[in-house]
């Protein structure tokens, strides 16, 4: 059969989301990282009271709205700001700008996988290299490549560590290419590395409100850049990319910080609890500063007890991929929810006794 795509569409896998039950199931989700607390209320008001006039109209196509709110959060310039449909939509833009065939993108594994599907998908050269055990960052390979993008996880998925930006800044200052720095997580981080985009021309940092903000439903995201590095990625930007609910719902939740922060503490706190109680079972447990934990059980049993799991109604993530293939990456839930989630991880490890 004749195909209609492209080699390297052909060959490609694609990109995986975490699985999605129906809306009125009473599955326990925890595999994709989603927040387990609701909006803003501040974000409910707004879709009460929306003007359905602004329907009937294109959407500000570079939402203005919203840059002016994260600018002030950020005390960052609003032409700083690039708002993208999702922050995955500001990798694609920083792939599709800045590489072709002939150039590297290059980055540390195990991290977000997405990474590789919009390098195959653009196509660009990809440059894969290895963490060691203790996550440190590879600085002398990354350097070496010389890749024309570079992308940084930090708080990393689905490690959950974060880089120290003492070497964010050393490999800052020693690439020639862009280093994407990527803070979906930063929320529930100790440390953030806003301070190296007005450090360096050629560093980026992507942010969501998927996570800290309990919004990736509407699928909105930022990148924060020196202008003139925004400049080649609004060439190619869909001209309304934002919609008019979601940059007024986004608007109204960057700007409650005492919400998000108030959040992100239980989350943190769930988190901790978490760790202890896995711990306990004999799991190996990753330090996190994020909204998940990386764990490895203690009979090498991860995808047995992600199928067990997934039969009794709490979904978490495995990935069947070299390095990960012995480990679990499971969100943080409400407290009731991780009660549950230990439970059936005790029941399951007492069936294979």
């Amino acid at each position: 059969m004749i195909s209609f795509f492209r080699p390297e569409i052909d060959v490609m896998t694609g990109y995986i989301p975490g699985e999605q039950p129906k809306r009125d199931s009473k599955i326990i989700k925890l595999n994709s990282n989603e927040n387990p607390y609701p909006p803003s209320p501040k974000v409910k008001d707004v879709l009460h009271n929306f003007d359905w006039e602004w329907l009937r109209r294109y959407p500000d196509s570079s939402a203005t709205e919203f840059r002016h709110a994260v600018s002030e959060v950020l005390d960052i310039p609003a032409n700083w700001i690039i708002v993208g449909n999702g922050s995955d939509e500001v990798l694609n833009l920083v792939i599709r700008a800045c590489t072709d065939s002939g150039r590297k993108v290059v980055y540390p594994m195990p991290t977000y996988v997405l990474y590789r599907t919009l390098v195959e998908i653009q196509p660009a050269q990809r440059v894969e290299i290895d963490y060691s055990q203790d996550y440190k960052l590879p600085i002398e390979e990354l350097v070496k490549v010389n890749g024309a993008i570079t992308f940084i996880a930090t708080p990393n998925s689905p490690s959950g560590h974060i880089v120290p930006i003492e070497d964010l800044r050393e490999l800052a200052s020693r690439l020639s290419g862009v280093l994407v720095i990527d803070e979906a997580y930063v929320d529930f981080a100790t440390d953030d590395a806003l301070s190296l985009v007005k450090e360096f021309d050629n560093v980026i940092s992507i942010r969501t409100l998927s996570k800290g903000y309990s919004l990736a439903g509407i699928r909105l995201g930022f990148g924060i850049a020196n202008p003139k590095l925004l400049q080649g990625l609004y060439k190619i930007k869909d001209s309304y990319n934002i919609d008019a609910i979601a940059c007024a719902i986004g608007t109204a939740a960057i700007r409650d910080q005492s919400y998000k922060k108030n959040n992100a503490n239980k989350v943190k706190a769930s988190r901790e609890k978490l760790a202890i109680a896995l711990e306990e079972l004999g799991f190996k447990v990753w330090k996190s500063q994020t909204n998940f934990l990386l764990v490895k059980p203690p009979f090498d049993n991860a995808e047995y007890l992600y199928s067990n799991l997934k039969e009794k109604g709490i979904l978490i993530r495995y990935f069947k991929q070299e390095g990960l293939e012995d480990k679990l990456r499971i969100s943080i839930g409400t407290e009731e929810e991780n009660k549950v989630l230990v439970a059936a991880l005790i029941r399951a490890m007492n069936e294979i006794l």
